[in-house]
């Protein structure tokens, strides 16, 4: 088992950059690919960004050349955010254990709250 611990939400203006760690502790020699998802009220939860541990990474579109994914070992990974709009207002889910292909995660954090407003 893989337990993940995600910090760093809270209430950004826009414009304004964020930064989200996320911790993994348990079978951590199992991870290769781990992730950032966001997930808004009423919809599916969509990948933001994943990076391996080779180090190749992931982004979506919307958040390409803005949002940066690092880890710095295989236990922690950080999605830095930059040019925050209200658009990215959502909670934020770490994932482990993904597999991109068939869109399978299989450990999810118990989420942070992302709030871009003036």
């Amino acid at each position: 088992q893989v337990q993940l611990v995600e910090s760093g939400g809270g209430l950004v203006q826009p414009g304004g950059p964020l930064r989200l760690p996320c911790a993994a502790s348990g079978s951590i020699s199992s991870i290769d690919t781990m992730g950032w998802y966001r997930q808004a009220p009423g919809k599916q939860r969509e990948l933001v960004a994943a990076i391996t541990s080779g180090g190749s990474t992931l982004y979506a579109n919307s958040v390409k050349g803005r949002f940066t994914i690092s880890r710095d070992n295989v236990k922690t990974t950080f999605l830095q955010m930059h040019s925050l709009t209200p658009e990215a207002t959502d909670v934020y889910y770490c994932g482990a254990g993904i597999d991109l292909i068939r869109g399978q995660v299989h450990y999810w954090g118990q989420g942070t709250q992302v709030t871009v407003s003036s």
